[in-house]
């Protein structure tokens, strides 16, 4: 038998959730209960708010993330806009720092087990750092965020990356679940689905398999995916432009407040020979400031973080004395305040 996990979590969309339900519960039933499809969540039973006006939905079971077959992930529904905590980003933190996200590791190391998602279920996943270097969609206001967390955003309404299958914007939820029916009971049992839903699955199915069309050029891990990225190290050299540079030398204990909470973080900066160098220290990690370039009087580069989430961020900040303000910015993600004072 074929089992279906749908993950629920405080703040998931119900469609994402609901509508593939419906697809695999009519697709056991057009295979004498070949398939199982059940909602769970990290924590086991419980009744789960969704994010649309808190309505909740009983999940029945915990998650397995070693039991063979499909765990499907929902995005969130929220505030579109703004950083709030009902904001969609603050409801994908929220999930990504529970067991959810340790147990879809688990998940991942599996043979037997294909993880499906919808909508921003992609980004709830890449944002706990389990997509870099995996194609895959969500919804399209969400791309950018997707490429910032290191995953291969492919614009498709549906994406086969072997055993990652992600859907696009809400609706999705629907390709999804019968392209899994398709691939894994076949095109019969998927195909009676449809006349039973009357809806036949949009679009076709994007994998890196054969011919790519002429032209086609598809970001890797080692190609820049920003403008700062892309920027030379060097920047200007008449005098005006180093003093500025010496500007931000030195060490510095910033605070960057997110939507899921505040960073701490200490960055050190130096010039030498007309380069810009830095780290940025977080708790016991620390890594360099990804191109580091001078553009007018603001500082701007780029950089990986991993708590509270994987992103890749780029930053832009002025130095007046030894205070230092700016902001911290991922695709269309509102941007984060990022204050600091220079310690030596």
């Amino acid at each position: 038998m074929l089992k279906v996990q749908i993950v629920l979590f405080d703040g998931f969309d119900l469609l994402d959730a609901i509508a593939p339900y419906e697809v695999f519960h009519a697709a056991a039933t057009h295979t004498d209960n070949a398939l199982n499809v059940e909602f769970v969540t990290a924590e086991g039973p419980r009744l789960v708010p969704s994010g649309i006006d808190g309505l909740k939905i009983e999940a029945s079971g915990r998650l397995n993330p070693a039991h063979a077959g499909i765990i499907l992930v929902p995005g969130a529904a929220g505030d579109v806009e703004g950083d709030g905590p009902d904001s969609i980003p603050a409801i994908l933190g929220r999930a990504v720092n529970t067991e959810l996200t340790v147990m879809m590791e688990q998940a991942f190391r599996q043979k037997n087990i294909v993880v499906a998602t919808v909508c921003g279920g992609s980004l709830l996943l890449a944002m706990g750092g389990l997509l870099e270097g995996r194609s895959a969609v969500t919804h399209h206001l969400g791309m950018d965020v997707l490429g910032a967390t290191g995953a291969i955003p492919v614009p498709a309404r549906v994406v086969d990356d072997g055993n990652l299958v992600s859907g696009g914007g809400v609706t999705s939820g629907l390709d999804v679940a019968l392209y899994l029916v398709e691939r894994e009971l076949g095109p019969r049992i998927a195909h009676a689905v449809e006349q039973l839903f009357e809806f036949e699955r949009r679009g076709t199915a994007w994998k890196a398999t054969g011919m790519a069309p002429k032209g086609h050029k598809t970001l890797t891990d080692n190609e820049p995916s920003s403008a700062a990225e892309q920027a030379p190290m060097t920047f200007a050299t008449p005098e005006n432009r180093i003093t500025q540079a010496l500007d931000f030398n030195g060490d510095w204990d910033t605070t960057i407040t997110t939507p899921v909470g505040k960073m701490e973080v200490k960055l050190s900066i130096s010039t030498s020979d007309g380069l810009i160098r830095g780290t940025a220290a977080q708790g016991d990690e620390i890594v360099e400031l990804i191109n580091p370039v001078l553009q007018d009087n603001m500082l701007v580069w780029s950089l990986r973080i991993t708590k509270p989430m994987r992103l890749n961020l780029k930053f832009e900040v002025t130095a007046s004395g030894d205070d230092m303000t700016g902001i911290a910015k991922a695709g269309i993600l509102p941007a984060s305040k990022l204050t600091g004072k220079r310690v030596s």
